[in-house]
C-alpha cells in the first residue's frame, strides 16, 4: 500500500537530502491522501524525487519528523535496531555502564530518534516524548527499552510546552515496573546525588553538565563560590568537594533545594555550601546592594528560548544576567555561564557575555568552550542538536 506524500515546495529539499531531520510547514507544498497525525509519509521534491521517509504531525510547526532516508518502514524492528544502536554507543564506547550511576541512554536527534528521549539513573529509565508520532508508538518503544536496557521500571516525564506544541495528550508517571516514591541516590565519579524521578525539571538531573560540572571544579580550590540556579546542587557540590572555601547555592525551587541540602550532607560539605531561595537576578541585585563579592560564579539557567522568535529577548536576558554575575566576581575571578537554548547559538551566546563585560568595563577571557556531555552526541546534520553552550571564563 503506497504511503501518503508530502512533496516540498520548490528549491526547499536540499537540507533534508542532507539529513536534516526537520521539516518545517513553510516547506511542504502538498500532502496528497490527507495524512492523519502520527502517519507514516514519503517526503518527495517537487520534481518526485524520494528523499527520506517520516511521520506526519498536522498540528505541529514541524509537520514532518525524517527517520529514514530509503524506503524502508518506521516500524517497531526499525525502532528496536536505533534503540539498541543508542545503548551500544553508552554502553561500548562511552563506557557509562555503571550500575549506580546515570545517562542519557536516548537523545533525540543525536541518535536518530527524533522527538524521544531516555535516560536511565541506575536501574530505572525515564522517558520524554516530545514527537505525537512517536508517543503513539509508545509500546513498541517500551518493549524495545526492556530488550536492550532491562529497567527495573520506567517513568513518563513530560517537558512544559511540548504537549501544546505537539498536540500531545500525556501525565507524568510509571509505565512499568515500579519506581520509586522517594528519592535515591545515583553516583557520578566519586560524588552521590539524589534522584527525584517523580519530580522537579527534566528528567530529574541535569546530565548533559556531568563534564561541565568536573571542569568547574578544577577551579575552585579556595575560592568562595555561587552557584546561581542550582536546583539539586550538583554544581555546589562538585565545587565545595573540590576545595572551595564557601558555595552559595541560589533556585526559586523550594523541592529542590531540600534535595541539594541533602546532597551537600550525603557528600560531607553541608558545613561550606548555603542554600537560597531566590529568584536568580532578584538575588543577583542583592548582592550588589550589600556590596558582597565572590572568587568563583555558575550561572546554569533554565532555557530562555523555545523558538527562534523567542532569541532576541532570550539573548537580552543572558546579557542581563552574566552583567549581574560579572559585577559581584573580584578580579581574577572565574566565570561560569552556560546556556541550554538551543536556538541561541554559541557565537550570539558568547557575544551576549561579551557585551555583558563591557557593560561592567570588565574583560572577559574565555579559557574554555564547552557543550554538552557526549551521552548526548550532536548529529552533524542537525546542529541545532548542539543546545548546550558553556563557557569557562576568567573575569579580570
Amino acid at each position: 500500500m503506497a504511503l501518503p506524500r508530502v512533496t516540498l515546495a520548490p528549491g526547499r529539499e536540499a537540507p533534508f537530502v542532507g539529513g536534516h531531520p526537520w521539516v518545517f510547514s513553510g516547506a511542504i507544498a502538498s500532502a496528497t491522501e490527507s495524512p492523519a497525525d502520527g502517519d507514516e509519509v514519503e517526503v518527495t521534491s517537487a520534481e518526485g524525487t524520494f528523499i527520506a521517509r517520516g511521520l506526519y504531525n498536522g498540528r505541529s510547526q514541524i509537520r514532518v519528523r525524517l527517520y529514514r532516508w530509503e524506503a524502508e518502514p518506521i516500524d517497531a524492528a526499525w525502532l528496536a535496531s536505533r534503540i539498541a544502536e543508542a545503548v551500544r554507543l553508552r554502553e561500548r564506547v562511552l563506557r557509562l555502564g555503571d550500575p549506580e550511576g546515570a545517562c542519557r541512554l536516548v537523545f533525540s536527534e543525536g541518535d536518530g530518534l527524533s522527538g524521544l528521549t531516555v535516560d536511565r539513573y541506575g536501574p530505572y529509565l525515564a522517558v520524554q516524548f516530545t514527537s505525537l508520532a512517536l508517543a503513539l508508538r509508545k509500546e513498541a518503544i517500551l518493549d524495545a527499552l526492556e530488550r536492550a536496557a532491562a529497567p527495573a521500571g520506567i517513568v513518563l516525564r513530560t517537558e512544559k510546552g511540548i504537549l501544546e506544541e505537539e498536540g500531545l495528550e500525556l501525565r507524568d508517571g510509571p509505565l512499568r515496573g515500579k519506581i520509586p516514591e522517594e528519592p535515591f541516590e545515583i553516583r557520578e565519579g566519586a560524588l552521590r546525588f539524589a534522584v527525584d524521578l517523580r519530580t522537579g525539571q527534566k528528567t530529574g538531573f541535569y546530565l548533559d553538565q556531568r563534564d561541565n560540572r568536573t571542569r568547574a571544579a578544577a577551579f575552585a580550590h579556595g575560592r568562595t563560590a555561587a552557584d546561581v540556579c542550582c536546583y539539586t546542587g550538583a554544581f555546589s557540590v562538585a565545587l565545595a568537594a573540590a576545595g572551595a572555601r564557601s558555595v552559595t547555592g541560589v533556585d526559586t525551587s523550594a523541592p529542590a533545594l531540600a534535595l541539594a541540602a541533602s546532597n551537600a550532607e550525603r557528600n560531607g560539605v553541608a558545613e561550606r555550601t548555603r542554600f537560597v531561595r531566590a529568584d536568580a537576578f532578584r538575588w543577583l541585585e542583592g548582592e550588589a546592594a550589600e556590596g558582597r563579592s565572590y572568587d568563583m560564579v555558575v550561572l546554569d539557567p533554565p532555557r530562555f528560548a523555545r523558538t527562534r522568535k523567542g532569541v532576541r529577548q532570550a539573548l537580552g536576558a543572558y546579557e542581563r544576567l552574566n552583567r549581574l554575575a560579572i559585577s559581584r566576581l573580584h578580579p581574577d575571578g572565574v566565570l561560569v555561564t552556560c546556556s541550554c537554548s538551543g536556538r541561541v547559538t554559541p557565537e550570539e551566546f558568547t557575544s551576549a557575555v561579551g557585551r555583558a563585560a563591557a557593560a561592567e568595563r570588565r574583560t572577559v577571557q574565555v579559557l574554555e568552550a564547552r557543550g554538552q556531555a557526549p551521552d548526548h552526541p550532536v548529529e552533524a546534520t542537525c546542529p541545532e542538536s548542539a543546545y548546550l553552550k558553556c563557557l569557562v571564563c576568567r573575569v579580570v
